[in-house]
């Protein structure tokens, strides 16, 4: 028999998180993540996403066993400002046996429908910045610090639940030797010369934090067309700061602003940390720092993390001006492998952007719903 459990206690959240550590300790792709910050993330005094979002957080146990998790979440923010009545769940992991998962689904549809939301979607975050999707094919390909890893048995599930796709995404990757400047150098020049553009270059991380606030706007904007965008809020701009700037090398930082500073282009680049925390297993300490440290220093491999263009600039060839500078500065860093974050397999506009590029398709994921009412 499965009983659901709600996690209320320190003890019960420690269980939640280090879930996973047990279910793929047997995997060498699944990525484990930092679990002090797994923590954090889920401590409403320490997220400002609680501001505007509810999560609730439940264990599933078989024979006093954990089997299983989900965390069941409301974004405020999505519900009543754009009027999606859309119940979220995430952070969902069970062991191959349908009667687990199904009690998981059921108390996520049950927490819905007492909030009047007429369907469920997941496995998402609170947000465009969490990670997304349950993953269909890519099983054998090293999982990244920004994305779930799942087991092949897991869409089973969904679909024997009543789920059905509503969105799908693709992550792909090249080999820096597919680079060839030619394909923007003089494009980024002409383009610099005729918008009057500039790119910024950094080398410490206190010369981007004065651009940060300006760059989530500017994400703001240039993602608010995407289906289930929900906007970044000012508190929450600087919980981002603090959770992920200090991680990211300031030169993978590129900016590009016009002849009065503002804002119209940017890109996140950071480096491949899954190597290396999976040799941290979890930890920070006592060495978990020097494994990151070694890893933002001498990784080869890079993952695109977000690429935003004003709307007045888009399809004007500023991404040529940002890959530019890329080039340069993953020539002189020796990087061999560009890795591309899901991406909605319907936003044809930034699959034209790296076309030039030849990738090459690794993973596929997609989230899932259920109407409820």
């Amino acid at each position: 028999m499965i009983s659901i459990k709600e996690v209320t206690t320190k003890s019960d959240l420690k269980a939640f998180v280090k879930f996973p550590f047990k279910l793929y300790k047997d995997s060498k792709y699944w990525v484990p993540p930092i679990i002090s910050e797994e923590i954090k993330t889920f401590n409403k005094k320490e997220n400002p996403v609680f501001n505007d979002a509810d999560a609730r957080l439940f264990l599933a146990y078989k024979d006093n066993e954990i089997v299983g998790r989900v965390a069941a979440i409301i974004n405020w923010l999505e519900v009543k400002n754009q009027t999606l009545k859309k119940m979220r769940f995430g952070w969902f992991d069970f062991i191959d046996d349908l009667d687990v998962s199904e009690a998981l689904f059921k108390q996520v549809e049950s927490i819905g429908k007492s909030h009047g939301l007429e369907y469920t979607e997941g496995p998402v975050g609170f947000s465009n910045l969490d990670k997304v999707g349950v993953m269909t094919e890519g099983f054998e390909s090293i999982s990244t610090m920004i994305t779930w890893y799942n087991h092949p048995y897991y869409i089973k599930h969904y679909e024997h639940a009543g789920y059905v796709v509503e969105k799908s995404y693709s992550e792909s990757k090249f080999p820096f030797e597919n680079v060839k400047p030619e394909f923007f150098f003089k494009a980024q020049e002409l383009i610099k010369r005729r918008y009057q553009l500039r790119a910024l270059k950094f080398t410490k991380t206190e010369e981007v934090m004065p651009y940060v606030d300006k760059m989530f706007d500017l994400f703001n904007e240039s993602y608010a067309n995407l289906s289930s965008f929900v906007a970044i809020t000012d508190i929450q701009k600087e919980y981002f700061k603090k959770k992920f700037i200090s991680f990211i090398n300031p030169e993978y930082i590129k900016f590009v602003v016009d002849k009065n500073n503002e804002l119209v282009g940017f890109a996140i680049v950071m480096p491949a940390f899954s190597k290396a925390l999976q040799k941290m297993n979890g930890k920070l300490f006592p060495f978990g720092f020097r494994h990151i440290l070694q890893a933002k220093k001498h990784s080869k491999d890079v993952i695109f993390y977000l690429i935003g263009i004003h709307p007045d600039y888009q399809n004007k060839g500023v991404h040529a001006v940002i890959f530019n500078e890329y080039y340069n500065t993953f020539t002189e860093k020796g990087i061999e492998t560009c890795i591309r974050t899901p991406e909605l397999e319907d936003n044809h506009a930034i699959h034209q952007i790296w076309k030039h590029f030849d990738p090459v398709v690794y993973k596929r994921r997609k989230t899932l719903r259920k109407n409820i009412i």
